[in-house]
């Protein structure tokens, strides 16, 4: 929201500076994001003085320039060759000295030392559309005899600057979208700072019907969409160039005049807050408003020419007979004001934010208008603004009120009312405010005291903050207003808001996971949950978007997986190709087959997981290490440290293999009852070309929220290193290729779940001199009991029966 300093101060009284009500209104939380001088002529008539011409000469070359000496005020007489037909001895002009920046356009050009046919000039003698204060370009501007040399450009036309002060309105503010607005939380901050201030805007008393001879009539057929419509005619009208003051308002806060019909309207939303449209009258056809909905698919020609089919949830202000425009988002071609129209119809309403919101998105269109009917506007601002855009096209169009004002208003909307108790006022902030202190504050910010006992007040919020409903709200409008930088820190900090349990048990978890990864050279990477359609083709499970913004938003993303490669991808493309990134961050699914009318949000879940990505080079440059790539089992090797970390033990997890396309090889890593804890492997060359990338990366996706469950009961303990040692033993097993070692591993702990510790695999061999279709897996089994030395008797016969299963079920053979 662009806020004009001189206009602010039309409404409040105040000596601050620009910057210091940037500081003043960014403590109140209308944060100011930045401050610029401007001026109605671009570049403020820098380098430009009234000179006088004390000799014309003719130039020696040429039969069109001449040759003159100037003086600036400065001493010395400047020697300036110059074109115009009407440059002559004796002439009071404006000179554009050396280093002086003239404008055409967006071109700009600085004034120079410069020959012209071979003759020095040192500045220039300035027409009136080359400094921006006329049009005319016949000649030079001749300036009055009573003009004093010397005099700056800028002095001599009353040229005043202002600032432009740029506020960041969230979304919840829209109270704030003007400068009336902005004005009224100035207030509310200068009186209690301590400043003398008065909070004033124009009188609408000055209203009066002229004649009754253009009535229009209104109906309201959706009162649910429309709230209040309120109109008025203004018969001969003459549509003509604003005034400047008008124009230079606009220009100053970045709005391009048009004409004084459709400036009026600009001026009084920006100035006030309600958004108005203009009508020309006599294309209202039956002299009749009709607010309500068309069918479906119903063709509609906006303002800019573009064709738009209204959806029976677009409400439409209508004549007699078709639809005149998209109500308060967009105006119908024919239905606006042009240089013939000489009698118009000004609408000033309230829409409900919902409906306006919906059909601005739904065809793509957003307008000053939209943006603040969806946030929702001040209901009892309707009359006032409509009011003071009647009188100013009387004041500048020459109109004549013609109507009385048609206000079709079906059912009041009442204000709300917060009953608000001092103790809770203290307890909230943390400080004890003097209650007189909160009184004033939400006296000065409109709110009126329907009641007041000791304990507190009972408050009727006006109806323009939308945002205040609670008695937290009403808090935070205090805190506003009396300084967050007001309440001092206390010595000791007393909070009544605590995170207990499996939640705060997670992010602890959650956060000693990301130092140990950080600590081993990760990065942390965070992704959008909105993600591209095309990731997942056609998929019925997955959870789609009603009114996405583009098709890279479309869906909720069901894995981590594709945000990463955007993140690796954008990176290697950037020469930075040796990378380690993590991430947390939900995942959304849909089941269909839960869907029902009753509890339509049994059908969608959301869990938490958590990414790994590794690829490029473990190592590189390094003088004491050979570079050597990134591998499957550095990423697994992460993946286990990660499991040790948050206590989740080897025995509850059953491996096997990946059937994921996205993975060339893969594990999947399922708890007991066959949930899905974790996947990873090596990306597809598939997939990595999706994402134009040609180096292997390793993936492994963990589902934070099932691996909590699974270690919620476990407790991380701590043992003596044993006395007695371990034994070693390997097996050199023959078998079918199709055999995984994590069939073996899983065969070998349920063998022997209390003396094995590990089981590796340390070397694999297919090739000469095995049977065909065989493999053999060289596999290395540690065998200890913490309470005695073993011996050979029983190793022997946990060998000899891990041998016999492993036969059994796999058809293992030794070699």
């Amino acid at each position: 929201m662009n806020i004009s300093y001189k206009w602010l101060k039309e409404y409040v009284d105040f000596d601050l500076s620009p910057q210091q009500v940037c500081d003043a209104l960014t403590s109140t939380g209308l944060e100011v994001d930045a401050l610029e001088e401007v001026q109605s002529i671009r570049g403020g008539l820098k380098g430009l003085y009234v000179g006088k011409v004390l000799t014309c000469e003719v130039h020696p070359n040429s039969d069109h320039l001449h040759v003159t000496t100037v003086d600036l005020g400065k001493g010395e007489p400047s020697q300036i060759v110059c074109g115009a037909p009407n440059v002559a001895a004796g002439q009071k002009v404006i000179v554009a000295d050396l280093g002086c920046v003239l404008y055409d356009g967006d071109q700009e050009f600085v004034i120079k030392k410069s020959k012209l046919r071979g003759v020095e000039s040192n500045g220039m003698i300035c027409a009136e559309d080359e400094i921006g204060v006329g049009t005319s370009h016949d000649g030079i501007i001749v300036l009055p005899d009573d003009a004093v040399v010397g005099t700056p450009a800028a002095e001599y036309y009353n040229l005043e600057s202002d600032w432009l002060i740029e506020v960041d309105i969230t979304a919840n503010r829209a109270d704030a979208l003007s400068h009336w607005g902005v004005a009224r939380d100035l207030y509310a901050w200068l009186k209690q700072n301590g400043y003398e201030t008065s909070l004033h805007r124009p009188s609408d008393d000055a209203f009066a019907v002229d004649n009754h001879d253009l009535p229009i009539e209104v109906e309201i057929q959706n009162t649910e969409a429309c709230k209040r419509y309120a109109c008025v005619s203004v018969s001969g009208c003459q549509v003509k160039e604003s005034p400047d003051w008008l124009k230079n308002k606009l220009t100053t806060i970045g709005l391009r005049p048009i004409n004084n019909i459709v400036d009026i309207t600009n001026y009084v939303m920006m100035a006030y807050g309600q958004p108005l449209h203009t009508f020309d009258a006599d294309m209202v056809k039956g002299r009749k408003i009709v607010v309500k909905t068309m069918p479906e698919g119903t063709p509609f020609v906006t303002l800019d020419g573009e064709e738009h089919k209204l959806s029976e949830r677009d409400l439409a202000i209508c004549n007699a007979e078709e639809p005149m425009c998209i109500a308060g988002v967009f105006g119908g071609k024919g239905s606006g004001t042009y240089e013939t129209t000489t009698n118009v119809v000004l609408e000033s309403a309230y829409f409900h934010p919902t409906w306006i919101r919906k059909s601005a998105r739904r065809h793509g269109l957003s307008t000053d208008a939209s943006f603040r009917f969806e946030r929702g506007i001040d209901p009892n601002g309707v009359i006032y603004a409509l009011k003071q855009a009647a009188l100013l096209c009387k004041e500048l169009a020459g109109g004549k009120v013609s109507m009385e004002i048609c206000d079709v208003y079906p059912e009041k909307m009442e204000n709300a009312v917060v009953d608000l108790q001092y103790s809770y006022v203290h307890n909230l902030v943390g400080k004890d405010i003097p209650v007189e202190t909160i009184k004033n504050i939400c006296e000065t910010l409109e709110m009126k005291v329907l009641q007041e006992t000791a304990e507190g007040l009972k408050l009727e919020i006006p109806a323009y903050r939308v945002d205040v409903t609670r008695p937290c709200d009403v808090v935070e409008d205090i805190l506003r207003i009396y300084g967050y930088n007001n309440v001092e820190i206390p010595t000791q900090l007393k909070s009544s808001l605590v995170i207990k349990g499996e939640e705060d048990r997670k992010h602890k978890l959650q956060n000693l996971v990301s130092e140990q990864l950080v600590g081993a050279g990760f990065n942390e990477i965070l992704n959008n949950s909105l993600t591209k359609t095309a990731y997942y083709g056609e998929s019925d499970t997955v959870v789609k978007i009603m009114n996405p913004l583009s098709s890279d938003l479309g869906v909720m993303r069901q894995t981590l997986l594709y945000g990463g490669l955007e993140s690796v991808e954008h990176n290697v493309k950037r020469k930075q190709a040796n990378l380690r990134f993590f991430e947390f961050g939900n995942c959304y699914f849909f089941d269909p087959e839960k869907l029902n009318e009753e509890n339509p949000i049994q059908a969608y879940k959301e869990e938490n997981f958590m990414g790994i990505w590794v690829t490029g080079k473990r190592v590189e440059g390094s003088w004491a290490h050979p570079n050597e790539d990134s591998t499957y089992y550095e990423l697994a090797a992460y993946v286990q440290n990660i499991l040790s970390r948050i206590g989740m033990k080897q025995g509850l997890m059953v491996q096997k293999k990946s059937e994921n396309p996205d993975f060339s090889a893969g594990i999947v890593i399922e708890n007991r009852g066959g949930k899905k804890l974790i996947e990873m492997g090596i990306l597809s060359k598939k997939l990595l070309k999706q994402f134009d990338l040609q180096q292997p990366v390793y993936f492994a996706e963990l589902n934070w929220t099932q691996l909590m469950k699974a270690t919620k009961k476990n407790e991380v303990t701590f043992t003596e290193i044993s006395k007695h040692p371990a034994v070693s033993r390997d097996l050199a097993l023959l078998v079918d290729n199709a055999v995984e070692f994590a069939q073996i591993e899983q065969i070998a702990r349920q063998t022997e779940k209390k003396l094995l510790k590990k089981v590796e695999l340390f070397d694999v061999y297919e090739g000469k001199n095995l049977p065909e279709g065989k493999k053999s897996y060289a596999v290395n089994f540690i065998l200890q009991d913490t309470e005695k030395t073993m011996n050979d008797k029983q190793i022997d016969a946990i060998m000899q029966k891990l041998i016999a299963n492993l036969k059994k079920q796999l058809n293992a053979e030794l070699r």
